[in-house]
Order: C-alpha cells, then sequence, then structure tokens
C-alpha cells in the first residue's frame, strides 16, 4: 500500500498486548467517486468508526464523521454533489496486526492521528482507534492450567494441555507442547479460582512463537514449548466481569491503573 509506512516485519512477543487483541475487526472499503451521502450511510449502516476510501491504487484516504461534520455539514455543503476523495484524510496510517499496542501508540503520537488501519500481509484485516488504546487492558502474569479444544483448523478434535501465562478478559499466552496454527478456532477452558466454577470461552489463535529451552531442562514441558497468543471472541458479560475482577485482584500492589 502506498500510504504505509515502510517497516519490516517483527516478530511479534507472545507476552504483550497485540494490535489484534484490541481492534474492530473488518474493513468497510469504498472508492474515492462515492457522495458523502451514501459514504454517511453506509458508516452508520456498519458501525464502524470509519472508512477506508481507495482512490486510486497508490492513493488511500479515510473518511470518519468528524470529516463529514467539519468539511461538509459545517461548510454549507450539499453531500450529494461532494464525493469522498474531495474531504478525506490522508495519509492513512498503516500498522501490521502482530505488533504490540506500545508500537500503535507510538505510531498515533508520531503522526498524530486516532486511527490505524489494521493489516495482515499488507490486506486490511481491522481498524484501532485512540479510544482502543485507552481501554487497552493490562494483563496479568500467572500460571493456569488449561485445556485447549480445537473446533475448527488443523487438527480439529484435538485437545492439548497447556499453561496460561498472561491473561486479561480479551484475550491470553499460553505454552503448549503443541504447535496451534494462527486462525484455528478452540475452546480454552480453565478455572481462576478453587472456589469458582470454570470459564468455558472460545477463541482464536492469532500468533505463535517457539520457546527457548530453560537452561538446565531436559525432558521438560518448557523444553519444547510454543507461545501462543489466543484472542477470546464470543465472551459474554458474565465471563467478561469475572475475568477483569480476577486480573484487578491479582496485578502487583505496585500497578496504578492511572
Amino acid at each position: 500500500m502506498a500510504d504505509k509506512d515502510d517497516q519490516q516485519p517483527k516478530a511479534s512477543d507472545h507476552q504483550t498486548i497485540l494490535v489484534a487483541h484490541m481492534m474492530t475487526p473488518g474493513v468497510v472499503q469504498i472508492p474515492g467517486d462515492v457522495s458523502v451521502t451514501e459514504a454517511a450511510s453506509l458508516l452508520e449502516r456498519e458501525r464502524m468508526p470509519c472508512l477506508l476510501v481507495k482512490d486510486t491504487e497508490a492513493r488511500f484516504g479515510l473518511m470518519t464523521p468528524t470529516d463529514i461534520v467539519k468539511k461538509v455539514v459545517a461548510q454549507g455543503l450539499e453531500p450529494d454533489h461532494i464525493e469522498v476523495r474531495t474531504i478525506m484524510t490522508r495519509p492513512v496510517q498503516f500498522i501490521e496486526y502482530d505488533r504490540s499496542m506500545d508500537e500503535a501508540s507510538a505510531l498515533m503520537m508520531s503522526t498524530g492521528t486516532p486511527i490505524l488501519i489494521v493489516t495482515k500481509q499488507d490486506q486490511p484485516v481491522g481498524v484501532l482507534t485512540a479510544r482502543d488504546l485507552i481501554l487497552s487492558p493490562k494483563r496479568c502474569a500467572t500460571n493456569i492450567s488449561a485445556t485447549i479444544s480445537v473446533i475448527e483448523g488443523e487438527g480439529v478434535g484435538a485437545e492439548h494441555q497447556v499453561a496460561i501465562s498472561q491473561l486479561s478478559h480479551v484475550g491470553a499466552s499460553v505454552e503448549s507442547s503443541a504447535l496451534l496454527l494462527p486462525g484455528t478456532k478452540v475452546i480454552v477452558s480453565f478455572c481462576l479460582s478453587e472456589m469458582m466454577s470454570p470459564l468455558t470461552i472460545r477463541g482464536a489463535i492469532l500468533t505463535n512463537a517457539r520457546v527457548e529451552p530453560v537452561s538446565g531442562t531436559t525432558g521438560s514441558f518448557m523444553a519444547t514449548s510454543w507461545g501462543v497468543e489466543i484472542q477470546f471472541v464470543d465472551l459474554s458479560p458474565a465471563d467478561q466481569s469475572r475475568i477483569k475482577a480476577w486480573v484487578l485482584t491479582n496485578l502487583p500492589k505496585s500497578f496504578d491503573p492511572a
């Protein structure tokens, strides 16, 4: 993509919160000759923070509600007669899905943009906003035994015993002796404590990375494990609240929520 920064792919740290965890999945793309009226209707119908305008193969822009208000309504212009290419915001900033939220924050600060288009292998797959950064949850380091059941993708029906090493209400980092491929749909089952009923959560594998063997270990679980990032999907409000409460309770005492 022409407007995309020249950045080399970067191996993700499986213990950090990734852009893919916090983005809004999906990107609505329109050509530059669409009228502002049509674009406004599309924004409302799709309930997206922006539209990606592809004016030409090498020229991209963003259409947001703010663009419509400031550049059309406030100017007393007729939206039926204005093409989105004339008021779209440029340049567009892109970021790969497996980058850290810290990198996304730095990119927003350096460019002054509140919206990033998330890509996977140069194809738009989601939208990340400044609000998403604010809501980005802290992850709690832990060591919880869990079972992963594969429900879609390679190895359907298989069950794997794993250890959750990082947990938040949007996802988890786990260490697994089995290689789980990105895109695999799974069910993660675990207990936050002996006093609580088990959680059974649907998720999708985002990334994996080999964990280096621990010095001095032989034949142990850690010797051949994979660090796997899982994004939770369809999490019920009740389960989300339970995990949030548990994370807040178990964060280090020195943690400052502000």
